[in-house]
């Protein structure tokens, strides 16, 4: 059974800063790639960023130049650092690890961003 355990969010002002974090229950290479995902109020859950066992990238336009996604290889941890947050960041954040034709899931980690 593969688990993903998110933390990190919480309540940050504009401008600020998080990380958020994705520990997983086994080897990340394990997964064709990892990833953030998002899901504000009324909203459908949106990409953030991947990650791929080689390290390359992938960011929404919205995050690009303010969001920088990263691993752990050793960890076996997955972060996103969350600069210059703006209030249309808040939503729920969920670690997401695709291998093959499937995805797993954490629990979601709730970011707020409000003065």
């Amino acid at each position: 059974q593969v688990q993903l355990v998110e933390s990190g969010g919480g309540l940050v002002q504009p401008g600020g800063s998080l990380r958020l974090s994705c520990a997983a229950s086994r080897s990340i290479y394990w997964f064709n790639a990892m990833g953030w995902y998002r899901q504000a109020p009324g909203k459908e859950r949106e990409l953030v960023a991947t990650i791929t066992p080689t390290g390359s990238t992938n960011y929404a336009d919205s995050v690009k130049g303010r969001f920088t996604i990263s691993r752990d290889n050793v960890k076996n941890t997955v972060y996103l650092q969350m600069n210059s947050l703006k209030p249309e960041d808040t939503a729920v954040y969920y670690c997401n690890g695709r291998r093959f034709l499937s995805d797993y899931w954490g629990q979601g980690t709730q970011v707020t961003v409000s003065s």
